[in-house]
This record gives C-alpha cells, structure tokens and sequence, in this order.
C-alpha cells in the first residue's frame, strides 16, 4: 500500500491542495492513534508529475528521507523509532535542502513489529507538497522504490521475534527499504 490515501480526505483521493514548505525546513506529523511501542518509523517522499492531485501514489517513485529504526538497548526493551512517536504523538523531519522544486507526496510510516506471527503492521499516512527554494537535485535511480514493492517478506527488518529467547541480547536492527537520501549522490 502506498499511501491510506493520496493526501486527501478519506475516500476521496487527493485534495485539490497542497501545501507550500520551504526545502531545508521541517515538517512534523502528528498522530492519534494506532500507536505502538517497537518498529521502525520512516519518511518518504515522492515527486509527482506536475499536480499530485492527478496523480496515483502506487504509479510514483519514492525515496526515503528519513528513518529511525532500534535507537538503543535490545529489541525487547530498547527504544524504538515507532516508539518515540507513540510517547510523542509527533515525528518531525527535514525536507532535504538541495531537494528540486516541485510537487511531492510525503509518506510517514510506522511499521509495528510487535506480532512477529501475524507479522508486520504498516500504518501510513500521505500529504501534498509543494516544495519552494530547493537546490534542485533529485535522487537517483538507487534511492528510487515502489509502493507496492518496496519491502519483501523476506526483509530482516520485518521479520523479528521479539518473544524469542535471544531477542533480549539482540541490540542491532536492520531497517527495511533504501537508504535515506540526504541530497547527495
């Protein structure tokens, strides 16, 4: 699934707006619900082909700009990205400065690893942006993924037992998806 929907309000696609962020600059999510202490939370973007209205997020290539996997301690009792925004209820990140200008989806994820039979639990939210006053890069096609398509069930990262004995002496994580596009190549 790329996105719950493409920016819009539910059920309806993506909204007619899109809002102006200056590149190099913040942008917070802020969630309510459907919180969970362990998992990895990611950030994605998408650059759409002139309006985002038009446009279908599964049709897009995304890259990441930020993720926050096992911050530290062990899987069981570590801190985790997913479990900062569960005690904060926010996730904020920078939109790269040397980003191109244009219109963009941006994809926040939680990804709760807490039910390793049932397996992983993704939770994404998409927004429109029009990105103003970037450097005018791109990422290239190693930083490029699909939603659908992006992770495989094999992933390492989505398939961690945290109910398993060695689970609290495991203090490393391997996050799913490409590498963080900072602006550079």
């Amino acid at each position: 699934m790329s996105c719950n929907n493409d920016g819009g309000p539910v059920g309806e696609g993506g909204t007619q707006l899109s809002a102006a962020i200056q590149a190099g600059t913040n942008i917070t999510a802020v969630y309510g619900l459907w919180l969970h202490p362990y998992g990895p939370a990611t950030v994605y973007m998408a650059r759409c082909p002139g309006s985002c209205t038009d446009s279908n997020s599964r049709e897009l290539k995304w890259f990441k700009i930020d993720h926050v996997g096992l911050i530290r301690g062990n899987l069981v009792d570590g801190d985790w990205g997913s479990g900062v925004v569960s005690k904060t209820g926010v996730y904020t990140v920078t939109i790269p400065a040397a980003l191109a200008d244009g219109e963009y989806l941006i994809r926040h994820e939680l990804i709760a690893i807490h039910a390793y039979w049932a397996g992983p639990q993704f939770y994404m939210e998409c927004a429109q942006l029009k990105v103003l006053g970037g450097g005018g890069k791109l990422p290239s096609d190693e930083y490029l993924v699909s939603f659908p398509g992006a992770y495989k069930a094999s992933d390492p990262g989505l398939n961690v037992d945290l109910y398993s004995p060695e689970a609290p002496t495991i203090t490393t994580y391997e996050l799913p998806g490409p590498a963080v596009w900072i602006g550079e190549d």
